[in-house]
């Protein structure tokens, strides 16, 4: 009797655990809904403002005859870019931890998407030292993929501007791979730069939230192209060059059927 007394208070206890557990899981849900419902409204809350000083300063740009003027006025312009950045970044990361990024699929010609991030990176306002680097790139066949076009872009942009960050001298190098066997089709392309390359303790959570070895980044840029990527059930890995100069990141897409 005295057994079966000591277990049923055990039994009670556990029971009484039990609960306390379940509520605090539900306290913990519901501060990450809240908090998460609050990172994406001042998120966009943050992206209200920024348009219209874009706009104001870009016309107040174009009637400044004084080049002191027309310098403050490109600081201003070039921060309220990163700003827009941000909030676009914070709200990715967002809709990819709730599963609900949306894709827009079309047909793209692959050649002409990268083509188009180069020329953004050579005609853009880059610094001096990205002069020193060559991006270098090969179109080969034409090569059409059922994506969203703006999300690849995003993705190829993130690379290409990761290379550049950490390549001071060199070369960026993009290479196209087409895979054809007789499971699937899938289309690889590989940004490989000759800098710094990927230290160990770095390698494993490359693609995780916040994980940067540069002072200028958020380290959200890795973690939404993994998002995207695998959101067109494609993947995304990186590895440092063989020659031991460099590294090199890739992601391989699906080639899927127009019809």
């Amino acid at each position: 009797n005295r057994s079966n007394i000591q277990l049923e208070i055990i039994s009670q206890e556990l029971k009484n655990s039990n609960l306390s557990l379940q509520k605090a899981n539900d306290q913990l849900r519901q501060n990450d809904k809240l908090q998460k419902e609050f990172i994406n409204m001042a998120a966009h809350e943050l992206r209200t403002p920024i348009q219209p000083i874009l706009g104001l300063t870009d016309v107040l740009l174009d009637q400044a005859s004084d080049p002191h003027q027309s310098h403050l006025l490109e600081v201003i312009m070039r921060n309220a870019r990163r700003l827009q950045r941000l909030s676009c970044d914070i709200l990715d990361v967002s809709k990819i931890e709730s599963s609900s990024l949306k894709l827009s699929k079309t047909p793209m010609e692959l050649n002409e998407v990268i083509q188009t991030v180069i020329n953004d990176f050579e005609n853009g306002s880059k610094s001096e030292k990205n002069k020193r680097v060559k991006i270098l790139f090969q179109p080969k066949d034409s090569i059409v993929v059922y994506v969203d076009r703006d999300r690849i872009f995003q993705v190829l942009s993130n690379l290409v501007n990761n290379a550049l960050k950490f390549t001071k001298d060199g070369t960026v190098r993009i290479n196209i791979d087409l895979d054809n066997n007789e499971h699937n089709k899938v289309v690889s392309v590989t940004i490989q730069d000759t800098g710094i390359g990927i230290t160990q303790d770095l390698m494993p959570n490359l693609f995780s939230k916040f994980v940067t070895s540069s002072y200028n980044g958020t380290g959200l840029g890795l973690f939404i192209s993994k998002g995207i990527i695998e959101a067109h059930g494609g993947r995304i890995w990186a590895e440092n060059n063989s020659n031991g100069i460099g590294a090199s990141f890739s992601f391989s897409l699906p080639i899927d059927s127009l019809n």
